[in-house]
């Protein structure tokens, strides 16, 4: 019986080794070319799980403890910046960073990964049997109607994230990427968006409320806005909770960009939730799901190689408040705040083009 034991154990950690090594092979082989970087560095890179990733928490209280964590992936300095440290410019990569070490930022575009569909991708992080060219097929559960009322609500749950302010391919290690001066922060992004739908003749309102003061907590602080505004406009029908995203380690970074009308931009993450038993108190995902998959696939119809594959996974997000609820990242932390407006203002335009188009 002891050699019998010892022997199975000898398969199975042979069978775990050959595993790991074919995992990290194929995982080298996938990996995107990065001009300039080191092969360590580049595989790191590879191995790297953004806040959007598979591993998304369920719950709101599970999402924020997450986030959390996945934000010490970027240290704060020993004296974290405030609204008026940033008084005269927000981040200035060309000053005297004294002590701190420069950091390489890998660029590329990051759409080619999962299942593909036409000119986009999903990342189907679940055990549903997705047919995305049903799920296109099918209504939207909203229609805006013909009113100058207020119909889509832009927020942000972590209302401090923000961007370098260069596109250098580096930045320091004293970088901090949040602030609460919304001039620097993701709520530029946000206006953006609003600008692109008001031109359009869609009632919008974008809450810049900080609700990451402190980080555990945001999501329901978040919720209670977003409850109040359906309370104070009644015919809502979409609500975007803008983010930007995070892709690296203490040591690099990773940008996602493309390039519309010869202007670089960052590129976009949509998120879908997943709720099949009920949970996560979220029965109508297959809803938010559609509306996901067709501003996918209208963000990319427009300006090609704008979306990274959207994400579709176990999670909830507040996307539970109705039917056209989605959570975006506009960039990560390595793109400049330039390039996020613009991804920004082409978000808008495509958004509005869906809803216009939902008749």
């Amino acid at each position: 019986m002891k050699k019998h034991r010892r022997l199975r154990s000898f398969l199975y950690a042979a069978v775990s080794a050959v595993l790991v090594i074919t995992a990290v092979c194929c995982t080298a082989v996938r990996l995107p070319d990065y001009a300039g970087s080191d092969s360590a560095a580049v595989m790191a890179a590879a191995l790297t799980i953004s806040k959007g990733g598979n591993t998304a928490p369920k719950t709101a209280k599970a999402a924020d403890a997450a986030e959390k964590k996945a934000e010490k992936a970027t240290k704060p300095p020993e004296t974290k910046p405030t609204a008026s440290d940033f008084s005269e410019d927000y981040y200035n990569t060309f000053a005297k960073h004294p002590g701190a070490v420069k950091y390489p930022v890998y660029e590329n575009n990051l759409s080619n990964d999962g299942i593909r569909f036409g000119n986009f991708f999903v990342k189907n992080n679940t055990d549903f049997n997705l047919n995305i060219g049903y799920s296109l097929s099918q209504k939207l559960g909203f229609r805006l109607e013909k009113t100058d009322d207020v119909q889509v609500l832009i927020y942000h749950t972590h209302t401090s994230e923000s961007y370098l302010d260069c596109d250098v391919g580096y930045y320091y290690s004293d970088y901090y990427p949040r602030s609460s001066d919304n001039r620097y922060n993701v709520t530029r992004v946000g206006e953006e968006i609003a600008k692109s739908l008001r031109a359009e003749g869609i009632g919008v309102v974008h809450d810049t409320t900080l609700h990451d003061s402190t980080y555990t907590g945001s999501y329901y602080r978040s919720r209670d806005t977003v409850d109040e505004y359906l309370k104070k406009y009644p015919k809502i029908k979409v609500t975007l909770d803008i983010h930007r995203d995070s892709i690296g380690s203490d040591e690099y970074k990773v940008k996602p960009t493309f390039t519309y009308k010869g202007k670089k931009a960052a590129q976009i993450m949509i998120m879908a939730g997943y709720d099949p038993d009920g949970e996560l108190e979220f029965p109508d995902w297959s809803y938010n799901l559609r509306f996901a998959l067709r501003l996918q696939q209208m963000c990319e119809n427009k300006y090609s190689g704008m979306t990274r594959p959207l994400d579709f996974g176990w999670f909830v997000y507040n996307m539970d408040v109705n039917t056209g609820s989605l959570l975006i990242e506009v960039g990560t932390d390595s793109n400049t705040l330039d390039e996020a407006m613009y991804s920004g203002k082409l978000l808008g335009k495509a958004l509005a083009q869906v809803l216009q188009n939902n008749t």
